[in-house]
Formats: C-alpha cells, structure tokens, sequence
C-alpha cells in the first residue's frame, strides 16, 4: 500500500469514528441536564454534569497527546474510546441507583473520551503531505454532521426503546452512547492501519524535512513562541470562547421572547451545520489559498455573527446569525488546525496538539460558565458585542503574522 492509498484509509477511518462518537455525544445532550437536576435533587446544580464533562474534555486532553506518542495513534484512541464505554454504562448504573456522584464520575470518561477523538484531526493532518493536511482534516470534522443528525433521532428511538424494558427512559441515550463508541472503538481497532505515527515520520521526511524526525523536541514555550504557532492556537481558542459563549446563552435569550422548544431547537440545529457541513469547503480553501487568509475570513465572520445576533431575537434573524457563527468557528478551527499540524515535527505533535485541546476544553468550560453570568450582568446584546470585540483579536495576531511572514520584494 503507497502512502497516498493508506492515508486516504486512514482518514476515512478516522471520519468512521468521529462520526459514530459524534453521534454519541450528541445523542446524550438533550437529557444530561434533566438527569443532573433529578439525581442532585436541586434544579440549580442541573449544568453540573455538563461542567464536569467539559473538564475531563479539557484536563484529559494533554494526557491523550501524551499517551498518542508512547502507545500511537491507533492504541491511544482504543483505549479513550472504551472509557468512554465504561463511563456510559457507569452512567446508566447510576441513574439506576440515583447516584449523582457516579453520574459526574461517568461524565467525566465520557468527556475524556470525547477529547481523545477530537484529537484525531490531527491524525489524518500529519499523514498528509503538507498541501493536502487542511482537506484531511477537515474531512475528519465533517463527521460531526453525521452526529449532529443521527444523534438526537437514536436517543428518541432508545428513550422509548428503555420505557418498555425494566430501565429508566433516561438511561436509554446511554446505552445507544455505549454502542456507539463500542462500534467505533472496533472501527478504529481494525482498520486503522498502518500506525499513522510511522506513516507521518515517512511524510516529514520527505515532504517536510525542516520538521522531520530527528534531533531533540522543542520545549512546549518555544514551540508557542513561533508566530505561526501562537496564531494557530489564538484562532482556535478565540473561536472556540466566542462559539460557546454565544451558542450556550442563544436558547434561554429566545425562551425570554416566548419561542417554542421546536423553535431554539430548529436554530441550534442550524448553527450546528454551520460548523460541520462545510468542512470539506473550509479545508480545500485552506489548502488553496493559504491558513491565514481562510482564518482572517472565520474571524470577520465571526464578528457579522455577533453583531447579526443582536438585531433581532426573531427565529430567522437568529438562524442566519447562528449559522454565521457556525461558520466561522469552523474556518477558525480546520485552518487554526492546519497551521499547527505544520509548524510541529513528528516527535512534537502529540504533546502540543494535546496541549492545544486541553486549552480549547477550558475554553469551552469557561465561557459555558461565564455565559450566563454575562447575560445576566449585561444582557444578549451587549454581550454579542463583547465576543464581537474578542473576535478582533486573533483577527489581528494574524493580520500581523501574514505581514511579517510576507517575503520582501525581489532586489533588481
């Protein structure tokens, strides 16, 4: 098998397991806080559960990195999978029992899991020459669509389903999370071959000697001292707190304006094809036309985003605006991804691409929490303003890199 047939295999392999641990994900949203509010019996601690995954998304993150360079590839993702097997049946165990301190401790594998996943991206990147990194993983996140589909209609289909077993309903979209990371576990277990990490040796070498095997690996702050590095990181992180903060506060801003549950629901679900049905168009942009430009653009869609979300707390204003959001955050993301993937030699790149997620699972934390303290203090508005202004910021950083890293003009 040539390079080219088995990381195309690869990549396709890894879609496979991103979709089915997508679906998994997702098929678990819609009852996590009903369940934290029954088992702690205070309607308050409801978002607990989702904090506590959102943690273990994060902290587990640098392990994962870690874990990628000593086991590879193929093994560190097995095993994040099947903890996150273990977690749902610790959460349907739970449920069960009304444990709520074993529900948190399940939420956490599952968010651990789910971290080790998304660090597959950078799988398919790595066994990819360098022109071709941003296709490959954006084609990985495009199985987030998959999940965002698929999802939500197999945790109805297993809601039911458990209502005419012995099992509480809400345990059902825990089995069907069990089966779905089980399954991909499999995927992952069997097909992906050969291990990417000797592949992508291969590829440096040949496609990228500068950052090739060899030589002693560069400390975490030198490597986030390069530019290019740092641009990378603030486009990811940026896009990532901007996303959170708007999208987790957008359903109780529309339940304040009397909108119905199909109504939030329809807008979400927009949002969330913005930022996954279009990943194969943001990856071969990125390619194409270079990271910064195509991170240049997320970001200004970002800020139409944030501006557009304060016109009008109406269905379709709000569709448009979320979709915008969605859109950006995935530019930000697949060409913030590529441009790490290169700056990073074979022996760095699982311990910085873990260090990145663990940065972008605090994020995410962060601004969940701090949302809803924002909206209170200043309201919907002025708080799209306010992730409007944050945009800037990595808009500039790599404003100025691409000015600093253009070549001078040819001397006569």
């Amino acid at each position: 098998m040539d390079q080219a047939q088995a990381a195309r295999r690869i990549t396709r392999t890894l879609f496979a397991a991103q979709s089915l641990a997508s679906a998994a994900t997702v098929a678990i949203f819609p009852v996590v806080s009903i369940i934290g509010a029954r088992l702690s019996g205070r309607p308050a601690w409801a978002g607990v559960p989702a904090m506590v995954y959102l943690l273990g998304q994060a902290f587990s993150a640098f392990g994962w990195g870690h874990l990628m360079d000593r086991l590879g590839r193929r093994g560190a993702l097995v095993v994040g999978l099947l903890l996150g097997c273990g977690g749902a049946v610790l959460a349907v165990l739970s449920i069960e029992q009304q444990s709520f301190a074993g529900f948190l401790i399940a939420s956490l594998l599952v968010g651990a899991a789910v971290s080790a996943v998304a660090l597959s991206r950078f799988v398919a990147a790595e066994v990819h020459p360098p022109a071709e990194r941003a296709r490959a993983i954006s084609n990985v996140v495009l199985g987030g669509t998959v999940g965002a589909i698929f999802g939500p209609l197999l945790a109805g289909l297993a809601a039911r389903t458990a209502k005419l077993t012995a099992l509480e309903e809400l345990s059902g979209p825990f089995l069907v999370t069990f089966v779905l990371l089980a399954a991909a576990a499999l995927v992952v277990f069997a097909l992906l071959r050969p291990e990417p990490r000797e592949l992508s040796r291969a590829i440096a070498a040949e496609y990228d000697p500068k950052h090739a095997e060899g030589g002693m690996a560069r400390p975490l702050g030198e490597i986030l001292r390069v530019p290019a590095a740092l641009v990378a990181v603030a486009a990811m992180v940026f896009g990532q707190l901007i996303m959170v903060m708007l999208m987790v506060i957008t359903p109780l801003h529309m339940r304040g304006h009397e909108h119905e549950l199909s109504s939030i629901s329809f807008v979400i679900s927009v949002h969330v094809v913005g930022m996954f049905a279009f990943s194969i168009f943001s990856g071969r942009l990125a390619d194409r036309v270079g990271r910064g430009p195509v991170i240049v653009a997320g970001t200004a869609i970002l800020i139409l985003a944030c501006l557009s979300a304060r016109l009008s707390p109406e269905v379709l204003p709000l569709s448009v605006a979320l979709f915008l959001l969605g859109l950006g955050w995935n530019f930000c993301y697949v060409a913030g991804s590529s441009l790490l993937a290169d700056q990073l030699s074979p022996a760095e790149r699982g311990r910085t691409q873990g260090f990145n997620d663990l940065l972008i699972g605090l994020t995410s934390a962060a601004g969940s929490l701090s949302s809803g303290i924002v909206f209170a203090g200043i309201g919907y508005g002025a708080m799209a303003v306010v992730a409007a202004v944050a945009a800037v910021i990595p808009l500039l950083m790599t404003a100025w890199w691409q000015f600093r890293v253009r070549p001078a003009p040819a001397t006569p």
